[in-house]
């Protein structure tokens, strides 16, 4: 099993969660992180530190999240790996919790 990064990191990427991973299977985007989920060893400790709650265990993962358990696979192979904190989007509070980004996902 994996964990999976979902809708509500896209025009936030927090990065408090690659900051506890003991793995390194954090791969960083433009606007949004994924979840590499060969690397991912299932520890959990990503989810609580996530401030916008889009870090999902991949059996609890929400019907209108499944889409980004392929697209975290598919972009984990093509972004950089990331493994420090960096600062969250400029806009980050702006855009956290608001519904359908998935059209703002920079690839």
């Amino acid at each position: 099993m994996t964990f999976v990064v979902g809708e509500n990191c896209i025009a936030c990427k927090h990065t408090d969660c690659v900051e506890v991973c003991p793995v390194d299977c954090f791969y960083e985007g433009p606007n949004f992180l994924v979840i590499h989920p060969d690397e991912c060893i299932d520890c959990a400790l990503c989810e609580p530190e996530c401030p916008a709650d889009a870090i999902y265990a991949e059996d609890e993962l929400p019907e209108t999240q499944q889409i980004f358990l392929d697209l975290n696979a598919e972009l984990a192979e093509k972004w950089q790996n990331i493994t420090e904190k960096k600062d969250a989007l400029p806009d980050a509070e702006e855009w956290d919790g608001k519904p359908n980004k998935l059209e703002r996902l920079e690839k």
